[in-house]
């Protein structure tokens, strides 16, 4: 799952603005976040390498230490202390754990194949990006309908007045995240638009990736504290 997980950031720091949007927007996407650390490290090479090659279905990558059960732990641990410490409440942490856990929640209905520890240990996950990725992104557009309907509606009952332009913005975002899903789907770029091949250092596919989560985190940072209390 790759927008669904911002908008769990969303409703978490609605109900507990102290902890600050971006902190929960990080926590959100903790996993892969590390995920792309752990690839520069060597520990999870992400394939294809270029990114006009890759769709949904075929990248393959064993995300042992980012997304696997038994590391969970570890990063369910850190979340909560450095909310704990960086904004000196409990709560805070334990939203953030919180925010960890669904991440992976989520993904066991709507991603990559995760396992407990390791390609030869049990897989937990369904695995849909790898054996039916039009359902997974189903499933992800329905769980984004679903947590911005009950986000809008909190912040109607709360007096939480947005401009339409606003709202759009927001909704928009996860509008673009199920769209680019789709297009990239079973279909490459290259396949898509004929892009010949080329390497000139920035159609890499994880680059491409960070800029991405990156941008999807800054845009929601910009936009979703921008209301006005009735």
């Amino acid at each position: 799952m790759l927008a669904g997980h911002y908008a769990t950031a969303l409703v978490a720091y609605q109900k507990y603005p102290k902890g600050t949007l971006l902190y929960f927007l990080f926590a959100s996407q903790l996993q892969d976040l590390l995920w792309f650390l752990f690839h520069y490290l060597g520990l999870e090479r992400t394939e294809p390498s270029d990114v006009f090659n890759t769709t949904l279905s075929n990248m393959a990558v064993n995300m042992l230490y980012s997304h696997d059960l038994i590391p969970l732990i570890a990063w369910l641990i850190i979340i909560f202390l450095i909310g704990k410490l960086l904004f000196k409440d409990t709560k805070v942490g334990l939203i953030g754990t919180a925010l960890v856990l669904g991440h992976f929640v989520l993904d066991f209905f709507s991603g990559h194949p995760h396992h407990i520890f390791g390609l030869d240990t049990g897989m937990v996950g369904l695995g849909l990006y790898a054996t039916n990725v039009y359902l997974a992104i189903a499933i992800e557009a329905v769980t984004i309908a679903a947590i911005l309907w009950y986000f809008f509606s909190q912040e109607n009952k709360n007096g939480v007045n947005r401009t339409f332009k606003n709202k759009a913005s927001i909704i928009g975002l996860f509008v673009f995240g199920i769209v680019f899903m789709l297009t990239i789907a079973t279909n490459s770029f290259r396949d898509i638009f004929g892009i010949p091949e080329f390497d000139l250092g920035f159609n890499s596919s994880v680059p491409t990736l960070i800029l991405t989560y990156l941008g999807m985190i800054l845009y929601l940072n910009y936009f979703v504290p921008k209301f006005e209390k009735g």
